[in-house]
């Protein structure tokens, strides 16, 4: 998913050239106030998630986003102000968690290790690290927002909560971070329900 502010549709920036023409698709979002738009792109269309922000936010000339999402389990969003500052984070702690774990290199089947007292104990790990870096990838996530001019009276715990949520559909949770932001609410467009 992309996240950005342009007045023209935001599939038309260059780092988009090609994307949504034969075998590749992509759903555009519906937009929220102040020409804020959401893209939805087919799994491995943005192939350099990095090089598509830094292009998207210079051809914008504003705040923007990358979420790359994982079987719409765990979502890991980049963002990138004008200025150059960077923020970034996860969502769905708990199913990362699970993913990411570290496996020990003497494990042969998955199936066996995860129903293990070493299993539980490599997640808890995991959980622990991954919930000791939410307090700064809310602040930088807030930082990010009000650059774009928007949070400003959001306080960085309300943040930490969304971080720390879970959502069956990892796509919904990131909808929740950019309200809980302050960006403006997403609006069906004219004809649509």
């Amino acid at each position: 998913m992309v996240f950005g502010r342009s007045d023209r549709p935001l599939l038309k920036a260059p780092a988009f050239d090609g994307v949504g023409h034969g075998s590749h698709s992509v759903h555009v979002d519906w937009p929220r106030g102040g020409s804020w738009q959401t893209l939805q792109f087919d799994d491995g269309v943005i192939e350099k998630p990095d090089a598509t922000l830094q292009a998207l936010v210079v051809w914008t000339g504003a705040s923007a986003c990358v979420v790359s999402v994982y079987d719409s389990d765990v979502a890991v969003v980049s963002g990138l102000e004008p200025g150059g500052e960077r923020w970034g984070a996860c969502l769905n702690l708990e199913k990362a968690a699970g993913l990411w774990a570290e496996v020990p290199d003497d494990v042969d089947d998955m199936s066996e290790w995860i129903s293990t007292p070493a299993f539980a104990g490599a997640v808890d790990r995991k959980r622990a690290e991954l919930d000791a870096q939410v307090a700064g990838h809310a602040q930088g996530a807030l930082d990010w927002a009000r650059s774009a001019g928007f949070g400003h009276s959001v306080v960085a715990a309300s943040i930490q909560t969304v971080l720390r949520s879970r959502e069956l559909f990892v796509e919904e949770l990131f909808d929740v971070l950019l309200d809980r932001l302050g960006f403006p609410e997403a609006v069906a467009p004219e004809g649509e329900h």
